[in-house]
């Protein structure tokens, strides 16, 4: 080979992997850029408080408590009347993908009404709490505030996990790795997978999204009685979301068709407490029997 075309070739070569080094940074920031979008669109955190425990005038305590992991998170807690012959049960409130725990006063009232005492916690990056959001770190969180209600004196089969809308997938892990007393899931979806592919149908979300939360695949699992409420007038999340949610999900377990959009305040309604209060009877029945 003459010592021209040696130079031709590897003028070619120099020519083809800088052809290819771009492609790839190209790549590279498209996938970057697909998993920052992944993240925004799942999680939607608020650091501001905007209400106060106070506010529902009656005793509460202000809590930091950390995660295996070492992330501090914040909550509060509010205990069960003295004189409540449910002062044994806690409902553990895991809420939404937006905002923090004090825009969960209302619903915190709400349960409180029963007579159980509640324990609401904003995830790692919301509110008070340290870090930065994620599946798997959404996990310990829940787990970490399930063992500060231990901690407290509430046995396992007495903490009801209340999942509302992400926090319902965040609720049902829960349910697979530590022991509770029931499960609630209020506007909770199948999968982010299933939304995604729902609102971007040209895009290939199922094969790109790292994010799971696969509620509907790990239902079949969970050995508690469980509470689905959902509306079909939510614009968020549709109601064949709770459908099969709840086809998945073991006996013993109640369906309960709200009214009202997503974010709108279901407590209010007479079918939501009632359905609430048959919960709480299905697990007193279940601790009664033991």
């Amino acid at each position: 080979m003459r010592l021209a075309d040696w130079g031709m070739d590897s003028q070619k070569r120099q020519a083809w992997l800088k052809r290819a080094a771009r492609w790839l940074v190209l790549l590279g920031v498209l996938y970057f850029m697909w998993r920052w979008f992944e993240h925004s669109q799942v999680y939607h955190p608020y650091r501001a408080l905007e209400a106060s425990p106070a506010e529902l005038r009656r005793e509460f305590t202000d809590t930091r408590f950390t995660t295996d992991d070492g992330v501090e998170l914040h909550g509060w807690f509010f205990p069960a009347d003295t004189n409540s012959l449910r002062a044994h049960l806690a409902f553990l409130i895991c809420h939404g993908n937006a905002g923090n725990i004090s825009h969960r006063l209302d619903l915190c009232a709400a349960l409180l009404e029963t007579g159980a005492a509640v324990f609401v916690f904003d995830y790692r990056g919301y509110g008070r709490s340290q870090g930065r959001p994620g599946e798997q770190g959404t996990y310990r969180d829940a787990q970490a505030a399930h063992a500060w209600l231990r901690q407290r004196g509430f046995s396992g089969r007495n903490i009801i996990a209340y999942g509302e809308s992400l926090g319902g997938a965040v609720a049902t892990e829960l349910a697979l790795r530590e022991s509770l007393g029931g499960l609630v899931l209020h506007g909770t979806f199948t999968s982010i997978p299933d939304i995604g592919a729902e609102l971007f149908p040209w895009l290939p979300v199922r094969w790109l999204t790292r994010t799971q939360y696969a509620t509907c695949k790990k239902l079949p699992r969970v050995n508690v009685p469980v509470l689905v409420m959902h509306s079909r007038e939510d614009e968020i999340i549709g109601f064949a979301h709770a459908e099969r949610n709840f086809a998945v999900a073991p006996d013993p377990k109640l369906f309960c068709e709200l009214r009202g959009g997503h974010n709108d305040a279901a407590w209010e309604q007479a079918a939501y407490r009632e359905a609430i209060e048959n919960l709480l009877k299905v697990i007193e029945a279940q601790s009664d029997s033991l």
